[in-house]
């Protein structure tokens, strides 16, 4: 491992928070007017010649300063940048914000704090949704609309909340409708889609022998809600904030950015964390539309495990401290809000 003294790291991260300020390539005068770092230029400029060789700065072109290079920018990440930190109007914000969202089901709640990111950062936000397949049916309730029509929901154990209209000829009385949810939710609550086999549903149709109507309308369009349910749902906000940054005012890097938004395949391997806040620099996030991102991401949680993914996509010259202050606290907020709904 190289060792890089105090006065080189010094310069390091003065060149770093000077090029995620400006966006231009920086260079030694800059940094020793702005900058007290109790030496000369001419000093500066041979200790980035030095941090240059050790692979922490790249020079664009041959007569202009230099900017971080993504080994630089792992550096400055792990070790050099400063705990970011939020106004009280802001953390209220976000409280606030999280709380009023609470009233609706999780996937929604977790759709705002996606599009309360991406407003606050200025960043491309993506959410990973939770999905029915790796729950369980907490429970299943059949209510009639009017003479032809039932509204089935499904609710499983991590909160998602699934609906679909079921077409009769002839609406069956409250007490037959009282006891097919009787037996559904005998027959079903605790399952995953994936044991919902056919052993289960011979059981439900023995059940609801005479019914035969009743059945052939409602467990197909019930397992129809649950494989439905089954596919990862990917929701982007900001896709545009990221072509605020003049990184990406290049055509080239736009369609790349623009391809990788909408590859909703590829998102979501892109913002899988590893643990906690999780930010990947540049080749680390494995996809070459993403060689000039920084992505970071975070898990959140339902009933004590993590139920989706949320994401922020941006150049690598990103405010690194104020994002992830930024991010933790909505994360915090949501993780809590959850939790509350659960309790309720």
């Amino acid at each position: 491992m190289t060792i890089i003294d105090e006065r080189k790291i010094k310069i390091l991260q003065a060149i770093i928070n000077d090029y995620i300020l400006t966006g231009e390539p920086v260079g030694s005068r800059t940094i020793a007017k702005k900058y007290n770092l109790g030496v000369g230029s001419a000093t500066i400029r041979n200790e980035m010649a030095d941090l240059e060789e050790m692979g922490l700065l790249e020079q664009p072109h041959t007569s202009s300063g230099r900017i971080p290079s993504n080994k630089g920018y792992r550096l400055y990440v792990d070790k050099l940048m400063g705990t970011g930190s939020l106004t009280k109007e802001e953390e209220l914000r976000i409280k606030e914000y999280i709380l009023k969202s609470a009233m609706h089901e999780v996937d929604k709640v977790v759709k705002e704090a996606c599009s309360l990111l991406s407003e606050l950062t200025n960043l491309t936000t993506v959410v990973k949704a939770p999905s029915v397949k790796s729950s369980y049916i907490k429970s299943i309730q059949l209510f009639p609309i009017d003479n032809h029509n039932l509204v089935s929901v499904i609710v499983a154990d991590n909160g998602v909340i699934k609906n679909q209209i079921i077409r009769l000829s002839q609406m069956p009385g409250k007490e037959t409708i009282q006891m097919i949810n009787e037996v559904l939710n005998v027959r079903l609550r605790n399952l995953s889609i994936e044991q919902i086999n056919l052993e289960v549903i011979n059981k439900i149709k023995n059940e609801l022998s005479g019914y035969d109507e009743l059945f052939n309308a409602i467990l197909p369009a019930l397992y129809e809600t649950l494989k439905e349910s089954e596919k990862e749902e990917i929701f982007v906000e900001g896709a545009t904030n990221i072509f605020n940054y003049p990184e990406y005012n290049n055509i080239d890097k736009a369609k790349e950015i623009i391809s990788l938004i909408n590859d909703k395949e590829n998102l979501v391997d892109l913002i899988e964390p590893s643990n906690g806040i999780t930010i990947k620099i540049g080749e680390e996030n494995n996809f070459p539309e993403a060689k000039d991102c920084s992505v970071i991401s975070a898990q959140y949680y339902f009933n004590g495990r993590p139920i989706g993914t949320i994401g922020l996509i941006g150049p690598k010259r990103i405010n690194y401290s104020r994002v992830v202050a930024i991010m933790n606290k909505v994360m915090i907020e949501l993780n809590e809000s959850l939790k509350n709904q659960l309790l309720e």
